[in-house]
């Protein structure tokens, strides 16, 4: 029996989500059809690199969620089935050592074979039988399978987002700075951005993590009351005009404003700036995934880590928010950001003036919060290969908050939480400052 004590890594309730066949499959048509749209400005050799250990070739990506759906949907429930080659299981598994034994992460980019070609003949095998098993389901067999579906959807979002910054890193490492796709960039008036004003929120016992009937994973939950003292938060994200104060103020070499590994962080990595910004002349340029361009002052800083975010509130005379102090402040926010579904892969200015309300909690970039990530209260971890998709990594790493430009629109709410090592940067992550009332 499953309690809010003992949950499985995915929580569906049977009134939410598709509820037909049909309608599953159309889902399920959706969700793969945008990974295929995010790689179709690829070349066949944008595929294979993998620029660094931490992330992953987009052949791999594209071959590991179909694999997902292969080895916990396929094998389980249609009788016969047979993978294209016996070694993708081997191949695309990622990290879940109760299925078996799995290739070297940081050699994903030797695997040449199979090709692209093959690659996307493996996506429609898997396709194909997908769309045979939710065809003959009855209404009984899919609401028992509807969870593990949407958690194969889910899960396809996330690497959609890590297709995105893992194409971007490997772009930035060629020499000529490729462009993964033309962009015409507005950027925000002078007066349009919006002010930096603090939002005070009370203090009390209030309910934190996810309650409700749609999907939710299991880190989320359960829901459960945490004090939390009076706050102020940020009405809207640390820009790079601010974070260039902190730089030109001598942030990256003023040893008080750091944690101490951070310290040591920047000194061994030589930091002097977010990551992929460059110095030309007196102006600084960040690559993107629509070349190099100069740095807009009034968009919000991004690819900074835990450590130069907490540096950089420090310097301000601020913190960052824990992160039930973050979600307590999102059910008052207004004026999402920019999401995957904009294509702008890119976070943008603030344009709201409404003071009332925090902005951008939603979107532009992921929030780090002063949260390490751990278990919620009456957590415990599923059994099985599944219960490895969060569980195990509820260690040394910190949460962030909110989504970011790269991340489906559907795949986000406020009590999701993400986290990464303290010392992460590909990602979109940025800054929004608290403190104390």
């Amino acid at each position: 029996m499953i309690t809010e004590q003992l949950l499985p890594v995915a929580r569906l309730a049977t009134d939410a989500g598709p509820q037909s066949g049909e309608d599953t499959l159309e889902r399920f048509r959706e969700v793969r059809r945008w990974s295929e749209i995010i790689c179709a400005p690829l070349t066949p050799e944008d595929y294979v690199v993998q620029s660094m250990a931490d992330a992953s070739p987009a052949k791999w990506h594209l071959a590991h969620t179909s694999w997902f759906f292969e080895q916990f949907l396929l094998k389980p429930n249609v009788p016969g089935y047979s993978s294209p080659h016996p070694q993708y299981e081997f191949l695309f598994n990622s990290y879940y050592n109760s299925v078996g034994d799995r290739h070297c992460r940081a050699k994903r980019g030797l695997i040449s074979r199979p090709t692209v070609e093959d690659t996307y003949r493996y996506r429609r095998h898997v396709d194909d039988a997908m769309g045979e098993l939710l065809s003959c389901c009855n209404d009984r067999k899919l609401s028992e399978l509807r969870p593990l579906i949407e958690l194969g959807f889910n899960h396809e979002q996330q690497h959609q987002e890590l297709l995105v910054t893992d194409l971007k890193h490997m772009l930035s490492e060629n020499p000529l700075l490729p462009v993964y796709r033309a962009w015409s960039r507005q950027s925000a008036s002078a007066n349009a951005i919006e002010p930096l004003r603090w939002r005070t929120f009370e203090g009390g016992l209030r309910q934190i993590g996810f309650e409700g009937s749609k999907f939710c994973f299991d880190n989320e939950c359960p829901q459960h009351p945490e004090y939390i003292a009076p706050f102020s938060i940020a009405n809207r994200l640390a820009t790079n005009a601010e974070y260039m104060r902190f730089i030109d103020e001598g942030g990256y070499t003023r040893p008080e404003f750091w944690l101490s590994e951070g310290w040591a962080t920047v000194q061994s990595r030589g930091w002097n700036a977010p990551m992929y910004w460059e110095k030309d002349g007196d102006a600084w340029t960040t690559f993107t995934l629509h070349g190099s361009v100069a740095v807009d002052p009034d968009e919000p800083v991004c690819h900074v880590s835990l450590f130069e975010a907490d540096a950089y509130a420090h310097w301000s005379g601020a913190r960052l928010s824990t992160e039930a102090e973050w979600e307590v402040a999102s059910h008052s926010s207004s004026s999402p950001g920019a999401l995957a579904e904009s294509e702008l892969f890119h976070p943008k200015a603030a344009e709201s003036r409404d003071g009332s309300h925090p902005v951008q909690m939603i979107g532009d970039v992921w929030e780090w919060t002063r949260s390490q990530y751990t278990p919620y209260p009456g957590y415990r971890q599923a059994e099985g290969a599944l219960g490895e998709y969060n569980g195990k990594f509820m260690c040394n790493q910190f949460v962030l908050r909110g989504g970011s430009c790269a991340t489906p629109q559907s795949h986000i709410r406020s009590t999701y939480r993400n986290f990464f090592p303290s010392d992460v940067r590909w990602q979109f992550n940025g800054i929004r400052l608290a403190k104390d009332s």
